[in-house]
């Protein structure tokens, strides 16, 4: 009874600390694992002593490979197949030809800098080949680089898990059966990712049409049918070939979403939660069963050789891997700077330092130490790093310019119109073939399709851009089409016109959807104000002075529908205003005023007929317009002159 009470103590203390450190890291924004190996270190036998993982036994590892089959699935259930088209050349040069460089330049550095026997170097070498999608993954959400970077490293983070695990188990049984010949070392190698590669494929394949055609299970039961869907492949593929069930899971994982389940996101969230709770007890225990003195008694060369692998053998092999690719010099850097490895390297060279241990081969605890500190250095110096150095080479989304509207109405083509005034791109979508013929006809570059077709908004450059806006005249489909942009191409903005209601329970943070300008109703009114001429465009800049007046000024002329902006310049940054917009102190902001002067009367003051229906005047001098009285600017003709 004492014992299984302390068992249990254990787990329970593994599990708080490790869901405590995914609090802390979320908090302090920076990647989890730094906090894992942090509170693990510090609550095992060398810190507090507190935790005892050896005292699982048998059970650790099994904890470990079931952990693992569930972390590789969600890595394969989130790969995205139509992405991965984009970066199918470079990705597979990573996980092929970038493997075979970091297991060569890996072992290399492990066996003259670190000096460990030329077997133990290339185990070493074979264990740190993976990247770690449960380090990629939520980095890439806090720094948010360019979607096609994101890609490209999540991708070979979950497609080289199972590469890596089955090279440095090739690579075990060379050590452990010295004999072997070439030919059955490569055959070995070949048939684990050939028995891996079917059982799941056809495993992902009937998970997929029981999801789909068993509407009698509940939506909870189903998420447990795959989960023991997944364990039941992984031991199914273990015990027709060793580790031959990581390439199980991660296959099945791309199966069952290429599947298109009705209930795909849902069961993506689920094991995302799964999985986030199976890293966290993972890295507590492996990192508290980790000898800090061993870390220590490893000497500079295993520093020299981290740095190696970092600062030599990666830049190398992505320089290799992406030489044909469409990938400018800058994200080919990013790449090169960002590899932290993670949880599968941990894991794996926890059983192997058992492993070796058991055949009475020494180097199995030098080589967890090793890969250890590989992961902190690896996590520590790239991981925190990552934000500076996006944005120092300028791939962070956020940055990104430009815009795809959906809507060829007067208001979405004014949109387009200002937007290439400031110098950035501009592509309208519409299934309105004579909206779609005035854009044109204005010098607006538009697609005639639905906004929906995710092949038109790829061939609209949405990858590159910084904003989606939907201004259709429907609020609701406006809210669909801009929801689903979030899901497939997750721009850096994502804005849509809907009425307030309809957004109480979507216009979240976690959808990413802004309500654009002011409530729905109100933009129908202005369409017709731009239709018909009655309109003025007007620039005006907040000042310090009399900020509070110039504000509540502008707010009181947006309630009364007499004022509507459009867009605000902050810090060199061209923004759409968002419906609840906070205005600072120096924002350049682009609105409307109306105006319902007769058209006859306009051209008679001077007014400026343009296409469209659209009139853009010069606004008249502060004291003869009521509005936010010492911040009001004339309209310049640069702006006239582009929105013609």
């Amino acid at each position: 009874m004492e014992v299984s009470f302390e068992l249990t103590l254990q787990i329970v203390m593994t599990v708080l600390a490790g869901i405590s450190a995914q609090v802390t890291a979320e908090f302090f924004k920076v990647p989890s694992i730094v906090f894992l190996l942090l509170f693990g270190i510090l609550l095992g036998s060398d810190m507090l002593n507190l935790l005892h993982p050896h005292e699982l036994g048998v059970g650790l590892e099994v904890l470990v490979a079931l952990s693992v089959a569930i972390i590789l699935f969600e890595g394969g259930l989130n790969l995205e197949l139509r992405d991965l088209g984009r970066v199918s050349g470079s990705l597979r040069n990573l996980v092929t030809f970038g493997t075979l460089i970091t297991l060569i330049g890996g072992g290399m550095a492990a066996h003259w800098l670190a000096e460990f026997p030329w077997s133990i170097a290339f185990l070493y070498a074979a264990l740190v080949v993976v990247t770690g999608p449960t380090v990629i993954s939520p980095l890439l959400k806090q720094v948010q680089v360019d979607r096609k970077v994101a890609t490209l490293l999540e991708s070979e983070g979950v497609l080289i898990d199972p590469v890596g695990a089955i090279l440095a188990v090739v690579v075990l049984d060379t050590i452990l059966n010295s004999n072997a010949s070439p030919l059955e070392i490569f055959s070995g190698l070949l048939l684990r990712f050939g028995i891996g590669a079917v059982i799941g494929g056809l495993s992902g394949a009937l998970l997929g049409f029981i999801l789909k055609n068993t509407n009698f299970l509940s939506e909870d039961l189903k998420n447990l049918v795959v989960l023991a869907g997944v364990w039941g492949l992984f031991g199914l593929a273990q015990l027709s070939r060793s580790e031959s069930g990581l390439m199980a899971t991660v296959v099945a994982g791309i199966v069952v979403r290429a599947s298109s389940i009705p209930e795909e996101r849902l069961l993506r969230r689920f094991k995302g939660q799964l999985t986030v709770l199976c890293v966290s007890v993972l890295f507590i225990l492996l990192a508290a069963d980790l000898s800090i003195d061993s870390i220590f008694a490893l000497g500079w060369g295993s520093i020299w050789t981290v740095l190696t692998l970092m600062w030599v053998v990666r830049p190398i092999s992505v320089a290799f891997c992406t030489i044909n690719s469409d990938l400018h010099w800058r994200q080919k850097l990013f790449l090169a700077w960002i590899a932290p490895r993670g949880i599968v390297s941990a894991s794996v060279a926890s059983l192997f330092a058992i492993l070796l241990t058991k055949n009475g081969i020494n180097g199995g605890d030098s080589i967890k130490a090793l890969v250890f500190l590989t992961i902190m250095m690896t996590v520590f110096i790239q991981g925190l790093s990552a934000r500076w150095v996006a944005k120092g080479l300028k791939i962070n989304s956020l940055e990104a310019t430009g815009a795809v509207i959906i809507g060829c109405n007067a208001l979405g083509r004014l949109m387009g119109r200002l937007f290439q005034q400031q110098g950035e791109s501009v592509v309208l979508i519409d299934t309105d073939p004579e909206a779609c013929s005035q854009a044109k006809a204005e010098g607006l570059p538009v697609f005639q399709s639905s906004g929906l077709d995710t092949d038109v908004l790829e061939e609209a450059g949405i990858d590159s851009m910084g904003t989606f806006m939907a201004l259709t005249s429907n609020g609701e489909v406006n809210l669909v089409l801009a929801q689903r942009a979030v899901e497939e191409f997750q721009p850096p903005r994502v804005f849509a016109v809907f009425p307030s209601n309809a957004g109480q329970n979507t216009s979240t943070n976690k959808t990413k959807v802004n309500s654009a300008f002011v409530d729905q109703p109100l933009i129908k009114t202005w369409n017709q104000y731009l239709t018909e001429g009655q309109i003025k465009l007007g620039k005006t800049r907040l000042k310090e002075q009399g900020l509070s007046l110039q504000q509540a000024h502008f707010q009181a002329l947006i309630r009364t529908g007499e004022l509507l902006p459009l867009l605000v310049k902050r810090q060199g940054s061209l923004q759409v205003v968002k419906a609840a917009q906070d205005w600072q102190v120096g924002d350049e902001i682009i609105y409307l005023l109306h105006d319902p002067r007769p058209k006859l009367l306009k051209r008679l003051s001077g007014g400026v007929q343009l296409s469209g229906g659209l009139v853009a005047e010069p606004l008249p001098e502060v004291e003869e317009v009521p509005i936010a009285s010492p911040v009001q600017e004339p309209l310049q003709n640069p702006i006239t002159e582009t929105v013609n």
